[in-house]
């Protein structure tokens, strides 16, 4: 068994964890230009919060997934389970969980004394849906909701409520933004429910790989890693558009050869590293594009 500290961060898959991060710093980023002002400390409880609410939902779903027979250590091609594993029980990783959530909740209360009742309602649905990703009748884990869910809270949601904490406003282009990460992002879930979906069939779990098959995967994580620089012209027409904005399209080469190794993948076992890598390319591109934005807009005072 590996040690305990070792075991509680594979719990929380760290690796993943950017995913909920970039889209606050675009958000925040965006709200900036917006006011003209930004609030380190509003931005830092937002990413904070957000991460919590990803831990929450990584540590039920660790939980969840054993008690309903999804994870089996003999069979699984994934990273390792703690709770699968018996290297933690689920009760500890459920309560850990329910922390986690709550921590969230609390450090909520300061961002709704911030923004008011659209960030109580936002923030809420957020962790609502965490819970709800793994937990009650019908988990969204196991129907073919999880994408959606993806792009949703931790695309467009998490973009727009932290642009809305810096600027008190909700714009078309915070949407789009959302949009543009929460793509990537669901092309993370897209790799792993892909590669589990054998396992996932056998468990009763209807995800959109194991209902469509393996072509409509490759169909979606082509939408995932490509359909950012289809938007990204909407967002250049929304704001300043100068040169530096093409900082984004720098990816386009990348996320054609994340494509290309996905489509052409045989052993199960190699979708591991691509699915961290899947999530690195979304950081990265949520970093240029909040370069691009800052960048963007001095050059365009400048002038």
């Amino acid at each position: 068994m590996p040690a305990k500290l070792s075991v509680w961060l594979l719990a929380l898959r760290p690796k993943t964890l950017s995913i909920s991060v970039i889209p606050v710093i675009v958000g925040s980023t965006l709200g900036w230009l917006q006011s003209g002002q930004l609030s380190i400390s509003v931005m830092l409880a937002a990413l904070l919060a957000a991460m919590l609410i990803q831990i929450g939902t990584n540590l039920h779903n660790d939980a969840a997934d054993h008690v309903n027979g999804t994870d089996d250590p003999a069979t699984r091609v994934g990273p390792p389970r703690a709770v699968a594993q018996g290297w933690l029980s689920a009760g500890q990783v459920e309560r850990a969980a329910l922390g986690s959530f709550m921590l969230a909740f609390v450090i909520g209360l300061y961002l709704i004394g911030v923004g008011g009742w659209p960030i109580l309602v936002l923030g809420l649905l957020s962790i609502a849906a965490g819970y709800c990703y793994s937990g009650g009748p019908w988990p969204i884990a196991r129907s073919g909701f999880g994408e959606v869910f993806v792009l949703l809270f931790f695309g467009i949601v998490a973009v727009s409520g932290s642009a809305y904490l810096q600027a008190a406003q909700f714009t078309p282009v915070a949407v789009l933004c959302g949009l543009l990460l929460g793509l990537p992002a669901g092309a993370v879930l897209v790799v792993n429910n892909h590669r589990d979906r054998a396992s996932d069939a056998r468990a009763g779990r209807k995800t959109l790989a194991v209902h469509y098959g393996p072509r409509a995967s490759v169909y979606l994580y082509a939408l995932g890693v490509l359909g950012p620089f289809a938007i990204l012209p909407l967002v250049q027409h929304l704001t300043v558009a100068t040169p530096v904005y093409y900082l984004p399209w720098l990816l386009v080469v990348w996320a054609a050869r994340l494509l290309h190794r996905f489509a052409h993948i045989s052993k199960a076992q190699a979708f591991n590293p691509l699915l961290a890598e899947t999530g690195l390319f979304q950081l990265i591109l949520g970093l240029l594009l909040s370069l691009a934005l800052v960048a963007g807009r001095s050059l365009a005072v400048a002038h």
